[in-house]
């Protein structure tokens, strides 16, 4: 009859030494503690599957208790009465826990962030993570992404909503963009935010958002030069802060309006709001961008086609799209808010006079006696505004400290 091993005891196990070499202290049924050369006491279970030894380990004393290690001895040993490998089934847990952890929704917010930080602002970087950070990881971080419902993402958006309706919807915006990653990487089915829609309050805008401050003007041209989306797109959103012309006026150019040689783009009165032609000088940049854009598209009617026919100028939200997927909300920048920032830009920073910007904006201008001055009216004070313009542009996008100029006189 084999000799029965009587069970350790927390008292022989604490002070069980290595004594210059490693000693094993046996618990009975395969268990066993393995004391170190370095003072360790580690947890181990042996036994036999399919004809050959195996050993599991079960943590360290006196992180996992006597009473621990049994438990999981008796689970293992009830494993290997039914037929089954303890060391499969606790490997297979290792790897569903490692996938719980890769999926979970900070972890891929935080991948998602990773990988598209540099299209955005530093600005606009750090603002998308604070708030997944404060308002969204605390609720449903560490929740498997395929696992979230619209109700569970609708509970997280009226918490903040109840502080704000704006941040409320641009954390939807961000979660949105997260979910869709996951889609794309297989870590997620579905978009849930898709079934949002209308479950908050639509959020009032006055004005068209624009930045005017320097540096976040230089952080959004530099995003837009390394749009890695249709090239048409890419250089409608180019011109647009170099022309600011009216969202619907860009897109529905035609090359026939438009003369490189002379770098002009005479719009016709039927295509503007006031129903007055209207006449841009083209910058030299302008110039450059629309002579490559000539070889893509130049055989067409339009300057900026649809995708999917070329028989009409491309959709009027096609600039806003391609903002939207360099990672700027609609709260930040939009296609119309171009003209407010080179407004700004141009009378506060390189104090141009008023009346030449209004002008350019083709605002409603009269002189003295009431009359509505033609479209060129001080075309060539507007020609050298536009190159100021341009080169400012270009200024900020190299980092250099432009300063103030005198008026445009």
């Amino acid at each position: 009859m084999p000799k029965r091993i009587p069970p350790l005891t927390d008292l022989q196990v604490s002070k069980a030494k290595a004594q210059g070499k490693q000693v094993t202290l046996f618990d009975g049924g395969g268990l066993f503690v393995l004391v170190t050369l370095t003072g360790s006491k580690l947890w181990r279970f042996k036994y036999r599957f399919g004809g050959k030894e195996k050993l599991l380990s079960l943590g360290s004393y006196p992180e996992v208790s006597i009473a621990d290690a049994r438990g999981k001895r008796t689970s293992f040993r009830k494993l290997l009465s039914e037929g089954v490998d303890p060391g499969e089934v606790k490997k297979a847990e290792k790897l569903e826990k490692i996938a719980q952890v890769r999926n979970a929704f900070e972890t891929v917010a935080r991948d998602w962030h990773a990988r598209f930080k540099s299209q955005w602002s530093e600005k606009h970087a750090e603002q998308i993570l604070r708030r997944l950070e404060q308002d969204v990881f605390p609720w449903i971080g560490a929740r498997p992404i395929g696992e979230i419902k619209a109700p569970e993402l609708l509970t997280v958006l009226r918490r903040i909503e109840a502080r704000s309706l704006e941040t409320a919807f641009r954390v939807k915006i961000a979660c949105g963009q997260v979910f869709r990653y996951a889609v794309a990487e297989g870590r997620a089915d579905r978009d849930p935010v898709a079934d949002l829609k209308g479950a908050l309050p639509p959020v009032k805008n006055k004005n068209f958002a624009a930045p005017t401050d320097p540096t976040d003007v230089a952080s959004l041209l530099r995003a837009i030069d390394d749009y890695k989306g249709s090239y048409v797109v890419k250089c409608a959103m180019q011109l647009a802060p170099l022309l600011f012309v009216r969202p619907g006026e860009l897109r529905h150019a035609e090359w026939s309006e438009i003369d490189l040689e002379a770098a002009e783009w005479n719009i016709p009165g039927a295509k503007m709001k006031m129903g007055v032609p209207h006449l841009v000088p083209l910058p030299k940049q302008a110039v450059q961008i629309l002579r490559g854009l000539h070889l893509l598209t130049g055989h067409d009617k339009y300057v900026f086609p649809c995708m999917r026919s070329t028989h009409r100028c491309m959709s009027e939200n096609a600039v806003n799209a391609g903002l939207r997927r360099l990672g700027f909300e609609k709260s930040e920048i939009t296609g119309h808010g171009f003209r407010a920032m080179a407004r700004t830009i141009l009378d506060e920073v390189l104090q141009v006079r008023p009346e030449l910007i209004e002008h350019q904006l083709a605002h409603q201008v009269r002189d003295p006696l009431g009359r509505a001055y033609n479209r060129t009216t001080h075309l060539a004070e507007r020609r050298k505004m536009m190159q100021t313009w341009a080169d400012y542009l270009d200024g900020l996008k190299a980092g250099a400290m432009v300063l103030p100029l005198k008026r445009v006189t």
